[in-house]
C-alpha cells in the first residue's frame, strides 16, 4: 500500500463525473480527506471540458448518465491527446462489476465499481492506478 499522503506531497487531482450530486459529495468529501484535490461534474460535457483545461490525474466516471453516458464520455476522451492517457475507473449502479462489458474494458484501466461500492477498495484501486501512472511515466 503506498504511503500515506502528506502536505509535501504532490496533490494528485482526481475529477469525479456523476449525474448525482449526493455521490459526487460523498465521494468528493473522502477523497478530500485521503489527501487528493478533487474537481466534480455533473454531465458528460462538463467532464470533457474540465479534463481538457485541468488535466486530472485519475477519472471517476457514472456509467449512467442523460445525455451522454460514461462510455461515451471516456471514448471521447480518449480520441484527444491531451486527455488520452487519463486513467479512468468506472462508477455504476446498472449492473454487477463481474459482469463488465468489452466496451468499457477498452476504455477503463480498471473494473467497474457497483454502486453501492466499498470504499476502501476504490481508495485502494486509485492509488494502485495512480503508482501505476507513475511509474510509467519514467
Amino acid at each position: 500500500m503506498p504511503p500515506k499522503k502528506t502536505k509535501t506531497m504532490d496533490k494528485k487531482l482526481i475529477l469525479v463525473v456523476d449525474d448525482e450530486m449526493d455521490t459526487r459529495l460523498v465521494l468528493e468529501k473522502r477523497l478530500i480527506a485521503e489527501g487528493y484535490s478533487v474537481i466534480t461534474a455533473s454531465n458528460g460535457n462538463e467532464a470533457i471540458g474540465l479534463a481538457k483545461s485541468k488535466r486530472p490525474d485519475l477519472i471517476i466516471l457514472d456509467v449512467l448518465m442523460p445525455g451522454m453516458d460514461g462510455g461515451e464520455v471516456a471514448r471521447k476522451l480518449k480520441e484527444v491527446p491531451e486527455t488520452k492517457d487519463i486513467p479512468i475507473i468506472f462508477l455504476t449502479g446498472m449492473f454487477p462489476a463481474r459482469k463488465e462489458s468489452e466496451d468499457f474494458r477498452m476504455v477503463a484501466e480498471h473494473l467497474l465499481f457497483d454502486k453501492p461500492y466499498e470504499t476502501l477498495e476504490l481508495i485502494n484501486v486509485i492509488e494502485n492506478v495512480l503508482l501505476e501512472k507513475q511509474i510509467s511515466l519514467k
